[in-house]
This record gives C-alpha cells, structure tokens and sequence, in this order.
C-alpha cells in the first residue's frame, strides 16, 4: 500500500454532546450536587468571612487595606477559598463519572481521593489561576486560551494521581483542541457569572434584614455558588473523558475504574 499523503482527519471532541451531557448530569443529580459542593462551600465562606467580613465574602464591599493585618486577612482567605474549590471540585468530577456510567452517587467513596490531592490540585489552581488573569489582562482571548490548555488539570490529578505533574499533562491532552474546549468552557463561564450576579443580588437584598438575612444570605450564596462550580466541573471531567478517548482510546468505564 502507497503512502498518500494524507493523515487521518482530526476527530471531533463534541462539545455539543458534551454540554448538552453536562446539564443532563447537572439537573438529573441536581440536589446531590448541590449537597456535595455545598459543605466545603459554606465552611470556605464562614472562614473568609470571619477574616475579611461577610460583606466582603459576599461580594457586597470591597475589600479595603488599611494594614498588614487586611492584607494577611486577604490573602488567607484567598488561599482558603482555592483549597475549597480544590475539595469542591475533586468530589465532584468523581460525582460526573458514577453519574455518566448510572452508579450510585456516594460521598463517602469521594472523601478519601479527594483529601489526598488537595495539597497539588490548590497550589496548580492558584498558579493557573495567576496565569489566566495576566492573560485576561493582557487581553481576554489570551487568558481563555491558557485556560483551555490547562482545563483538565483537576480530573488529571484527581483520576490520574499526576500531582504536580498534571500540568504537563493537560497540555498534552488538549493540544489540537483549545478552541472546542474555548467554546465549552465560555458557556460555563457565562453560566456561573449570572448565577454570581443573581447571587449577590438576591443575598444583598437578603442582608440588608438584619443578622438574621446575612446568615441566610451565606447559606443560600454558598448553594448558588455549588451550582456554578458543579457545573464547570462536570463540563471539565466530560472534556478530559473526551480527550483521553480520542487520544488515548480509553473510555469512561476505563478511567472510572480508578474508584472501583
């Protein structure tokens, strides 16, 4: 046989069936999501908000600096809120495989593999997360695009145990297919901005009641806040699934088995 010159066409990555998949899982396991994420949420929230204010967590004021101690608060609970992201994030990519393969969601199968990565999956987060915001201001096209190539960071470390080095790894398995992953995630991104606004909105009006309003307003932010992360973390562990399938040939029954 004759070599033609010609290689095999690029295969799809879907993401038509990929979003769509990723709001069936979200609304036909809508309350357990939300019970999942909503934990480490609120635990995250009430720890950033005794350091910097409620208000401030909330998003209902900015934060204002007028010594170390704000700047240390700051920083604390910044660092607090990607080790919660981190745990909220790995029990939930575990929640998208059992819910794509029809298994029972149990939490207590997620706590110990989600425990384990946290040290990795928090510090990567936060370098990524540098990475995309001077990419955002240097122009937002560069910002979306770093994303994209590190998107599958979480499910990489927390399927794969790469630890630090899951960097490399999800560039790897994005090359070729930045842009598809661009589309998806722009949805997710647009998804969780309204659910942020309506959040913040709703909880202001909320707090403006008294003490009572602001400890309702933190419950129900921290459940809005579950929704938009539950869904950018279903939508991530369908990309990587996606990916490893296309270049790889593993399917999701192969990669779910980690958790067996």
């Amino acid at each position: 046989m004759t070599d033609t010159g010609y290689s095999q066409p690029m295969a799809s990555l879907g993401v038509g069936s990929i979003v769509g998949e990723s709001f069936s899982i979200l609304f036909g396991h809508f309350i357990k999501i939300i019970i999942i994420g909503f934990v480490p949420t609120l635990i995250g929230f009430l720890i950033s908000g005794a350091l910097t204010g409620f208000n401030v967590a909330l998003g209902l004021e900015v934060q204002e600096f007028s010594g170390p101690g704000s700047v240390v608060a700051s920083i604390l609970s910044l660092l607090i809120n990607m080790v919660v992201y981190s745990i909220t994030t790995a029990l939930l990519v575990q929640l998208a495989y059992d819910a794509k393969l029809s298994r029972p969601i149990q939490l207590g199968r997620y706590i110990g593999p989600a425990i384990s990565v946290i040290v990795p999956l928090a510090v990567i987060t936060i370098v990524v997360s540098i990475l995309v915001s001077i990419g955002v201001v240097l122009f937002i096209v560069p910002g979306l695009w770093v994303y994209a190539v590190f998107a599958v960071i979480a499910p990489v470390i927390v399927i794969e145990r790469a630890g630090f080095g899951a960097m490399g790894r999800s560039r790897f398995l994005t090359k070729e297919y930045r842009w598809p992953i661009v589309g998806a995630l722009i949805l997710g991104i647009i998804l969780s901005v309204i659910i942020s606004f309506l959040a913040v909105f709703v909880v202001g009006l909320i707090a403006s009641i008294g003490s009572i309003g602001l400890i309702i307003g933190v419950v129900l932010f921290a459940g809005m806040s579950t929704l938009g992360a539950g869904y950018i973390s279903i939508l991530i562990a369908l990309i990587y699934a996606r990916l490893r399938e296309i270049k790889e040939g593993v399917n999701v029954d192969q990669i779910a088995s980690v958790f067996d």
